[in-house]
């Protein structure tokens, strides 16, 4: 069975390459059967098996097996662009997704015969969700998208570089890596640049995607979408987005980002991406600044949306936030809690009422990334904001979530929601005395600065030479550095759960928040469990231990062997490749300091625990936007607490509302406009 499974990873290698052709490092090559190729090679089945199977150092045999119906499937192009955010799209997905989910038998030979017919992107998803969804599977390594699909990620000059190292040196010669310029897709003229290395993140695009993957939107096996609290953990892993981007919107002089609330109005920001698809040879449209959403009339994509549309979807939406309940398929009237309310927003299939509610969500990006060609007259690809694997990079994208998340604080705000009252938030017996974060050469002050990382593009480089094709890109990162929080417990030894946020101290105007401003910037940096014993207790945790991130090997795991990467099982990253990336744990902050709050809480664990048996499960340390696989989400609040709802009206500020088991600590985070090198790369 290993054999098979190193056989199905081949099938991400060099997408658009047919599978008779070598794949991995070892040269692989697929003996498929004459049926199995695709039209344009029907007839050179022979000479193609030669000519490529000759030098071969392994052949891997494929059965002649009953293959299946695609017919509604191919109605994607092969080379068009694949986004779950079209409708007609998510359809095919679960439709291929079934297919590879039910074929228990002669799966290696299924996917290979679908893979050299369907769309190339279509392909790599729907084989990610079964692999990680069948048990049979679940332990074979999947790939990041970059890896297969490095056009989505880096700047489209670089392809012609790559490809001119592959061709002119040796596979067997150091191949030194192109280096990515930071700044590639605008300039200091535009403001909203200033947070390019946020938005452009690969390891962040990389998070949106994996959550996707993870969370897919539909299949006929409901188990394989209807995960625990999935439309909380919609909101809330969101939510977090934006209280991220709106730090570094501070840290940048930037005041937080407008929700846009009104649909007729021009978009201010433009967007240039700079980025070209290997897939479609298409450039990704740019969006001119003071473009207007305009009603959509694409046939071709079954898209055929108008903006009235959207706003009845959201009077909708608010009128049962108001009444405190949804109208059902059915017609029934069932009370309105956050879980239900994510799933409409979001719409997979697990909205109560889709055809009352809609799309809501999704249509907003569809109309943002259409809105250079509303009515398909020119044939153009939707933009960037309709690709899981690019969204966040357009600055529309927060504009657009901050106001799907003013819909969800409404509900948090209404009468469906109580403010935290003391029992809630209390944990007897228990004090916090200090908290402190050390790491640099002060104390409570957080470093950060640029670095710059290696990736192999190589089996995303199709028909190109083999050998690895480095890129060099700069990221932002930080100085590791720990918590040390001490705790007194005038009672019995017990449990208790650890919650570590950060929030700016200060408004974008340099003035003291409102608490009900303040919760909602309040980043979640750590989650975790502890025995507190009787008398006093110091507590210290290493900010590389979050339940929020994963760590640089994870999000950029290779399947080339190195290692370097074997540092966790198969099945830990397919599942936990969504966790936040490392690398961006902390905030940029300013060269002078940017002053900052470090709030710590243990809270009862008797109200958080959920009792379950978590024996096995292949990881547990990115839950908090992951939750853990196969098992209920690991913690009984609500995403976010305590600073998941507005606070009673007495608490005007964050320091009224703490309690004896709560603490705040006054920190600087200090950014040094310096670069350095990752220790992982190989050339200097």
């Amino acid at each position: 069975m290993s054999d098979v499974k190193k056989s199905i990873q081949l099938l991400f290698d060099r997408p658009s390459e047919p599978l008779f052709m070598p794949k991995g490092d070892n040269n692989s090559v697929f003996d498929v059967p004459q049926n199995f190729l695709a039209p344009q090679y029907e007839t050179l089945g022979v000479e193609l098996s030669n000519r490529f199977g000759e030098d071969a150092n392994e052949r891997i045999p494929l059965k002649d097996v009953s293959v299946p119906d695609l017919t509604t499937i191919l109605d994607l192009p092969r080379q068009a662009e694949f986004t779950l955010f079209i409708p007609k799209h998510r359809r095919i997905a679960g439709d291929l997704i079934d297919i590879l989910i039910r074929k228990l038998n002669d799966f290696l030979s299924t996917a290979a015969y679908c893979r050299d017919r369907v769309n190339t992107q279509l392909f790599n998803y729907c084989l990610s969700v079964a692999l990680l969804h069948r048990e049979d599977t679940k332990d074979i390594p999947l790939p990041n998208l970059m890896q297969s699909f490095p056009s989505k990620f880096v700047d489209s000059q670089v392809f012609q570089q790559a490809r001119e190292v592959s061709a002119v040196v040796p596979e067997n010669l150091r191949r030194n890596p192109i280096v990515i310029p930071k700044d590639f897709s605008a300039s200091d003229l535009e403001e909203e640049h200033r947070i390019a290395y946020f938005r452009e993140d690969i390891g962040i695009n990389l998070h949106h995607w994996h959550w996707h993957l993870i969370y897919p939107f539909s299949s006929a096996n409901r188990e394989i979408v209807a995960k625990d609290r999935r439309g909380e953990l919609f909101y809330y892993m969101h939510q977090q987005i934006l209280a991220r981007y709106n730090a570094e919107r501070l840290s940048n002089s930037l005041a937080r980002v407008k929700r846009f609330n009104n649909f007729r109005n021009p978009i201010a920001e433009g967007y240039y991406s700079k980025l070209d698809s290997l897939t479609s040879g298409r450039a990704w449209t740019p969006r001119q600044a003071g473009a207007t959403w305009q009603d959509l009339n694409r046939p071709s994509d079954d898209i055929i949306l108008n903006i009235e549309q959207i706003e009845q979807w959201r009077d909708r939406i608010d009128a049962a936030i108001s009444s405190g309940n949804i109208e059902n398929e059915a017609g029934e009237s069932v009370p309105l809690d956050i879980d239900t309310l994510g799933n409409i927003m979001e719409s997979s299939m697990l909205s109560p009422n889709a055809n009352f509610y809609g799309d809501f969500h999704n249509s907003g990006h569809l109309f943002t990334a259409y809105v250079h060609d509303p009515d398909n007259k020119y044939l153009e690809l939707f933009g960037v904001m309709a690709d899981e694997a690019t969204t966040m990079r357009d600055p529309f994208f927060y504009r657009w979530h901050a106001q799907i998340d003013n819909i969800f604080q409404k509900f948090k705000s209404s009468a469906a929601v109580q403010p935290y009252n003391r029992a809630q938030l209390t944990n007897p017996n228990i004090t916090i005395t200090s908290i402190n974060v050390n790491g640099g050469a002060k104390p409570n002050v957080i470093q950060t600065l640029w670095m710059q990382s290696d990736v192999d593009l190589s089996r995303g480089l199709d028909f190109s030479n083999r050998g690895p094709v480095l890129v060099r890109f700069t990221h932002l990162n930080h100085i590791p550095f720990t918590y040390t929080i001490n705790v007194n417990n005038a009672g019995e030894a017990k449990m208790g759960t650890v919650r570590i946020f950060i929030a700016p101290k200060v408004d974008e105007r340099g003035l003291p928040w409102q608490l009900n401003d303040h919760r909602l910037m309040f980043i979640e940096m750590d989650r975790f469990t502890t025995t507190v014993q009787s008398g006093e207790n110091s507590i210290v945790r290493r900010s590389d231990e979050s339940s929020v991130t994963i760590p640089f090997e994870r999000t950029f795991r290779s399947l080339s062997g190195d290692p370097r990467d074997e540092t966790e099982t198969s099945a830990a990253f397919n599942f936990c490749g969504c966790g936040w990336p490392q690398h961006m744990l902390v905030p940029k902050g300013t060269a002078k300091g940017a002053d900052y709050q470090v709030f710590a809480m243990i809270s009862n664990y008797d109200l958080d625990v959920i009792e379950q048996d978590t024996a096995g499960v292949p990881c547990s340390d990115a839950f908090s936007f992951c939750g853990i696989k196969d098992r209920l989400y690991p913690d009984r609040r609500s995403m976010g607490y305590p600073f998941d709802r507005p606070p009673n009206a007495r608490f005007t500020a964050v320091e009224d509302f703490l309690q004896p088991n709560m603490k705040l600590q006054d920190i600087k985070i200090r950014f040094t406009d310096t670069t350095v090198q990752n220790p992982r790369n190989t050339t200097t």
